[in-house]
């Protein structure tokens, strides 16, 4: 049983939550609104804490998902009226950095990938195999886009056009939401919205992070060394211990390593 004494003076907590892997894929541990909402609601709630910690090491994903898991953040943030800090690691790209902006500050390592703000589509087109193999594709649909971008069908110039448009829109979303959360922070001579990425340094010339820090050295020279931290992160449900989905899980593994494989990781 634990004694609450009112005239000893409580150290200032700092709650981190844990946002590692790509974002919105199907595998377990994938990160996403849904899973993340309790971890974020706890870590905001539970003990007052002063302020929010996010350790970040993602290459993207999904924008949907970015940008709901991000909007949470800032919910409560505001509500309980408790800062946010983000602390990247290996990589804060595309998604990942829509995730560390919707932080007060960003922190990064020296060696830290940072940026790639702009929206990516890629598959691949079969038609041409299809063929050499004597296959022929049928598609029959109600609705003359129905079938837009087919694979297995020879790529139409207004199908791509509707894609481009499309990403368009999603990338003015996601500059939008890095121009209202870094405000006059970012430099506004630099074409920051190209999908480049830069290391940390470079990252914080531009205006994209607010420095080189890690998260322990960081929170103690802003709370006190006698700070305490308390962590939270999605946990690995009971059944994977058992091998349950482990064909899904592979598939995403593959997938994941691929995306952090795009910035050299």
């Amino acid at each position: 049983m634990k004694l609450s004494l009112p005239f000893v003076k409580k150290q200032p907590l700092v709650a981190v939550v844990r946002l590692s892997g790509a974002i919105g894929m199907a595998g377990r541990g994938s990160l996403n609104d849904t899973a993340l909402a309790p971890v974020l609601e706890k870590a905001f709630r539970k003990g007052k804490p002063a302020a929010v910690a996010l350790e970040i090491n993602s290459p993207g994903g999904s924008p949907v998902q970015s940008s709901l898991i991000g909007s949470r953040i800032r919910r409560l943030s505001e509500e309980l009226e408790i800062p946010v800090i983000a602390f990247v690691e290996d990589v804060a790209a595309s998604g990942g950095y829509w995730l560390a902006a919707a932080a007060d500050e960003i922190w990064a390592d020296d060696s830290s990938v940072l940026g790639s703000i702009g929206v990516i589509s890629a598959g691949f087109g079969a038609h041409v195999l299809l063929a050499r193999q004597g296959i022929e594709r049928r598609v029959h649909t109600a609705g003359k886009s129905k079938s837009m971008l087919d694979p297995f069908s020879p790529e139409k110039e207004e199908d791509v056009a509707r894609l481009q448009g499309l990403l368009g829109d999603i990338h003015a979303n996601f500059i939008d939401h890095v121009k209202a959360r870094r405000g006059d922070k970012l430099d506004q001579s630099a074409d920051l919205f190209t999908g480049e990425v830069w290391l940390a340094r470079r990252a914080q010339e531009l205006g994209l992070i607010d420095g080189v820090a890690h998260l322990r050295p960081k929170m103690q020279e802003r709370f006190g060394d006698k700070v305490k931290f308390r962590r939270y992160g999605l946990r690995k449900p009971f059944w994977s211990r058992f091998g349950a989905t482990l064909a899904q899980d592979a598939i995403t593994g593959i997938e994941e390593r691929a995306a952090y494989a795009r910035f050299g990781l």
